[in-house]
């Protein structure tokens, strides 16, 4: 069963956690409190306003919502003891519990516990509200005591590195005499001054065994150069080179596991995320703190290179399992991130400034962690110091440094404060410490040998007759006599997918493009009848990332088993300097073989008259992409954004690397027929160019628009780009894959065989051409494109029956639908947004009562749910306030109250005057109120029915929108003379006694009496009672 997850936390720490936990199949949504703007609606992560520091409160509230697991962000929770109380509540808490948590909430604590058990660390001296004796240990130690630290939580900014004695003493009456950290100061720690590198070794641990995350290096100062004052944090990178895996393991056994050991001795068993701050000195590493949780900005750099599912490690912490089940991390490349401040942080900063070009940002491959931002009127704000980070994963620390700077110039986030120089240690590091190979110079040969490994059982699920598909060699073997062919003609094609590559790199999708390479060499060499024998791929590289070319390589394989061709071999090529890191280019390469006396086409045979057969298309497929993004870019898309096209819940990305169908297995048994006289490939040049490259000079082609299904991205293509039906036409396949050419005494027969497997319509002919004509006609393209906007498939069945709908194409409002209980109104909606004639999007389901049914309805509709608890708010107002934002988040335009249960303040109702929508179970204004239907049975009304009305703060003043009248059966045996109701549109009854709203059958009478009822004559139906009120038949709302 999919979980819930709550995290707790603002930060870019908790949005990386948040981003990381969404991957889980096992996680069904990741409800963020308080969040940011970054979790406020990015696809299974939302924002919670639970309050996090009442913990009965929030106990209670993951009871009620069902949430599964709670993950602790920031330190203060911990050390308030939330991991205590959730887990005496019976709620699964991952982090330290309030007592292990002392070892980040008191650095007195801290530097205590380590000289109890012999953990190295700084020589150091402790001072509770005495200044003077602080300043005395500073000018009488025997070592720099130039570390000034309040002992208690300071958000990380309790620590100063003094340059003199002066300084140090200086730091000491600034915290305990002026209270700069307030009562995290009352302590005080001085400490000696270290020298070496500063690094962050974070693990986690069940309480027992612990097991260590890649090295990480945090940026405190400010500025470049480590200048400037000391922050929570700059930007981080990961792994580090100064720490090896000797070091590591040494770092494990007398740093981490000795704490862990130690904290459970002393009766605190720790687990959770331990972080060790060290420094790198000539006498081994030596502790400088630890931290009781991720860091940030560690955790921006670590989650993306974590490559188990962080639900299964945390839940095998929290089950003391970690022994057996290590976290498996990605080993061949790094991490950078960069914050984003506000101007004049780390002092006071304004608040409110508006960032753009955060999609853009994704867009170019990088993750935005948003920390210190909100949203105000649909943008995002910046509300803190460290507003965001950007991070960067490539196969080298100098390129994902390059990536990440790359991807903060492109944020607009005026006088924002950020480094450049992440990582500029390791990398003078790595340059002074190595002498140079051939991999310091781009090209990695184990990478290359790696990938091999990984693609040969690929390869050789390919064999066939004829070929056994084994890589290695220098060269791939083909014995045409034992695929059986007899005079055979090979057929060859190369091709390559165009600029739906950027798409695919931009998605970080890779495994679709494959089938689209396979399928755009396949379908070519069809068009000469032949069968595809075998296939060889080219990839090059700037730089050779293994795992994303053996997903490629790896969607070949498949797709060549698709195509009924073995994969022989191929080639790849890494060219640093050539191809910027991170991007790749493919080319493929087929051949077939035909009978001589088996080829296409068979110019002598086609002839006026002849009929044309289409085949769909799955898009737009593999060309035409350079447009593509052209219009996207003009329509102010972005490839994460909610496709206005394609199935619900899709994003512009996903609908547009929908793979280039294969039609080899499909067409060669008809081809082999002879029935089938040509065959054109519908690619580059669109229907204008590609048909009649298989046709007589003296032929044109008719082709009627209206004949075939158009796929909504299509219409919204022509549409947003105003795009011409020339430039239509010639660019793209408009939903036709493939065009035979039929005689038609055959075509028939040939639909059929196709019908049986694939979409296929008649959908032209051939004449003669005619002198200055046009060598392709297509009919009705400009209107297709209209009707297909949002279903084109309803529009052609509606033509074949002389009902073509010409309407303009319908805009979709989006939809809040409000419900409290089963949601069987919401239903009706839900299947009446769905037609294609439909004017309305259901983008969200409120529900002011967790785990009811209707929420159940909508997640199965694909709906996003949201739950707004009535009972933890204190007032109405706070209530409707939550509400009102959720419905922002979600960009609604109508809200539509469905069974909701609860009463809505007056400006609430102000505010979406106009916008809001009720179902009454009656004719209003008879029977207000909440028993309508009971008011209406008692006073023996022949027709009740239901209303749709506007919402308004006066009840005198709704506006009714539709009514529609239901007769009111008087001899159904149940109490209060419960009836059937039938809505003409629907093709269901329903009898209010029966639990089963789905049946034809009174749950309390008779079966015979049931049927008998459930199909009345509507036209010996009573007249409406208001004449004013026209009856509505078409598809409504019914209660």
């Amino acid at each position: 069963m999919a979980e819930k997850v709550l995290v707790v936390g603002s930060g870019g720490r908790e949005h990386a956690l948040a981003w990381k936990l969404a991957q889980s199949p096992q996680i069904q949504q990741v409800l963020v409190a308080p969040g940011n703007a970054g979790t406020a609606n990015c696809g299974k992560i939302c924002n919670s306003e639970v309050s996090v520091s009442n913990h009965s409160i929030l106990a209670q509230f993951c009871k009620d919502h069902h949430v599964g697991l709670v993950v602790v962000g920031p330190e203060v929770p911990l050390a308030a003891g939330i991991v205590d109380d959730l887990t005496a509540a019976g709620v699964p808490c991952f982090g330290p519990s309030a007592k292990a948590a002392q070892l980040e909430a008191s650095k007195s604590y801290s530097k205590a516990f380590m000289e109890r058990h012999g953990i190295p660390t700084a020589r150091y001296g402790s001072f509770t509200d005495d200044a003077e004796e602080a300043c005395k240990y500073i000018r009488t130690a025997s070592f720099p005591a130039l570390v000034v630290k309040a002992s208690g939580l300071a958000a990380g900014k309790g620590v100063i590195v003094a340059k003199d004695q002066d300084e140090a003493c200086q730091a000491v009456l600034d915290i305990m005499k002026d209270g700069a950290f307030g009562s995290a100061g009352e302590t005080v720690v001085v400490e000696e001054l270290l020298e070496g590198e500063e690094v962050s070794c974070l693990c986690f641990t069940d309480g027992i065994s612990v097991s260590p995350m890649p090295p990480a290096q945090d940026h405190k100062r400010l500025q470049d150069g480590d200048l400037g004052p000391n922050t929570g944090g700059m930007g981080a990178y990961c792994p580090t080179p100064q720490v090896s895996q000797e070091l590591l393991q040494e770092i494990r056994g007398t740093v981490l596991q000795k704490t862990v050991d130690g904290m459970r001795e002393e009766g605190a068993p720790y687990v959770g995320v331990l972080y060790a701050g060290l420094m790198l000195t000539k006498d081994g590493p030596k502790v400088l703190e630890f931290n009781c949780r991720f860091g940030d900005p560690e955790c921006q750099v670590l989650m993306p290179l974590l490559k188990s599912d962080l639900y299964e490690v945390i839940m095998n912490t929290l089950n003391g399992k970690l022994a057996n089940n290590a976290p498996v991390w990605h080993q061949e490349s790094s991490a950078v991130t960069v914050v984003m401040a506000s101007a004049g942080y780390p002092g006071s900063y304004k608040k409110g400034v508006e960032i753009k070009g955060l999609s853009q940002v994704q867009d170019m491959g990088l993750q935005v962690f948003h920390a210190g931002t909100a949203l105000k009127d649909g943008a995002v704000v910046s509300s803190g110091g460290r507003v965001l980070t950007v991070t960067a994963v490539q196969s080298s620390l100098e390129a994902a440094l390059a990536a990440a700077n790359k991807g903060v110039a492109a944020v607009g986030f005026p006088g924002a404060v950020y480094r450049h120089d992440i990582g500029h240690r390791a990398i003078s590091y790595l340059n002074q410490h190595r002498g140079l190979t051939y991999k310091d110079s781009g090209v990695d040969i184990a990478a290359g040998n790696k990938l091999v490994d990984l693609i040969k059982p690929m390869a050789k699920a390919t064999a066939r007759s004829g070929c056994n598909a084994e890589l290695g060699g220098f060269a791939g073997l083909f014995d045409l006599k034992a695929a059986g062919f007899v005079d055979p003609i090979l057929v060859s094609g190369t091709d390559g997918v165009g600029t739906k590559l950027k798409i695919a790199q931009a998605c970080n999708q890779h495994e679709g493009l494959g089938q689209d390479l396979v399928a755009m060499c396949v379908n070519d060499i069809l068009a000469q009848g032949a069968e595809p024998l075998f296939f060889l791929d080219y990839f090059s590289c700037g730089r050779l990332d293994v795992d994303v070319a053996a997903k490629v390589v790896g969607g070949i394989a498949k797709a060549c088993e698709m195509a009924g061709c073995a994969l022989l071999g191929g080639e790849t090529a890494e060219m640093p300097g050539v191809y910027p890191v991170g991007e790749y280019d493919l080319a493929g390469f087929c051949v077939g073989a035909v009978e001589r006396g088996a080829l296409l086409p068979r110019l002598g045979d086609i002839a006026e008259g002849d009929l044309l057969i289409g085949i769909a298309s799955s898009g737009v497929h593999s060309n035409g992409f350079s447009l593509v993004r052209k219009v996207l870019e003009r329509a102010h898309l972005t490839y994460s954004s909610p496709a206005p096209f394609g199935k619900p819940g899709q994003t512009v990305g996903e609908v547009l690397l929908t793979p280039t169908k294969i039609y080899s297995r499909l067409l060669l048994p008809i081809l082999k027929s002879g029935a089938v006289k040509a065959y054109a490939h519908i690619t580059g040049g669109g229907l204008l160019e590609n048909i009649p490259r298989v046709l007589p000079p003296e032929l044109a082609v008719d082709l009627d628009a209206s004949h075939w299904s158009i796929p909504p991205v299509f219409s919204w293509l022509h549409k947003e780009g105003g795009l011409s039906e020339e430039e239509m036409s010639r660019t793209f396949n408009c939903g036709l894959g493939a065009v035979l050419v039929v005689a038609p005494l055959d075509a028939q027969r040939v639909l059929r065989q196709l019908q049986a497997y694939e979409e296929a319509w008649i959908v032209g002919s051939l004449d003669k051409k005619q002198l200055g004509a046009e060598t392709v006609v297509v009919r009705n393209l400009k209107q297709s494109l209209l009707n297909s906007e949002g279903g084109a498939a309803a529009d052609v069945k509606l033509e074949k029956n002389g009902n073509s709908d010409n309407s303009t194409p319908r805009i979709k409002k989006r939809v809040g639908v409000l419900i409290s209980g089963t949601g069987t109104n919401m239903q009706a909606l839900i299947e009446q947004a769905r037609r294609p004639s439909s004017s309305a999007e259901i983008v969200v389901v409120i529900s002011n009562r967790p785990g009811v049914q209707g929420l159940k309805r909508a997640a199965l509709a694909g709906i996003q749910t949201r739950v707004v608890d009535h009972k933890l708010y204190g007032s109405r107002a706070e209530f409707d306030g939550t509400i009102d934002r959720v419905l922002e988040e979600f960009g609604v335009e109508l809200v539509c109250l469905a069974g909701f249960m609860r009463i809505l303040t007056g400006n609430f109702v102000k505010k979406w005057n106009g916008k809001l929508l009720n179902i009454h179970p009656s004719l209003l204004p008879s029977f207000k109120g909440v028993n309508a239907q009971k008011q209406a049975l008692q006073a023996g009304v022949r027709v009740s029915g239901c209303t749709v009305h506007f919402v308004a703060v006066s009840t005198s003043s709704h506006c009714h929108i539709i009514t529609v009248p239901s007769p009111m059966y008087s001899h159904c045996p149940c109490a209060y003379r419960r009836r059937w109701m039938q809505v003409p549109s629907l093709s269901r009854s329903r009898c209010q006694c029966s639990v089963a709203t789905q049946r034809r059958v009174c749950a309390r009478g008779s079966k015979k009496q049931s049927t008998a009822r459930s199909q009345p004559p509507w036209s010996s139906w009573p007249a409406a009672p208001y004449g004013s009120e026209k009856m509505d038949t078409s598809p409504g709302i019914h209660k």
